[in-house]
């Protein structure tokens, strides 16, 4: 389910960015090299779409991080990884006991 929505979110972050360069800025931006378009919607129109689309497109890129937020996965919390865990063991099965204990002597 996490991978899914961040899926989503990578779609969304990049159709927000296309959405953002095609309007028009104070510089002319790209819809001024989109003329033919805007003779079919008109001018006014093109620009109520962009704008409705980039807010709409923000709403649902705040849904999406909000609800990744919540659908993380939780298994290791506490436990760690397996990776984690492995290493443990092996860590606590390498290391030398922590009180050191004298070996019987023979009796001369």
């Amino acid at each position: 389910m996490y991978v899914a929505i961040s899926v989503f979110i990578l779609i969304v972050s990049a159709l927000m960015m296309l959405v953002v360069l095609v309007q028009n800025s104070k510089g002319g931006g790209l819809v001024s090299n989109l003329s033919s378009s805007n003779q079919i919607l008109g001018v006014r129109k093109t620009t109520d779409f962009l704008e409705k689309s980039t807010w709409t497109l923000a709403v649902v890129l705040v849904v999406l991080c909000l609800v990744s937020s919540l659908s993380i996965p939780k298994n290791g919390i506490g436990t760690g990884t397996q990776v984690d865990t492995e290493m443990r063991q092996q860590i606590e099965n390498t290391m030398a006991p922590s009180e050191y204990t004298m070996p019987a002597t023979q009796a001369e």
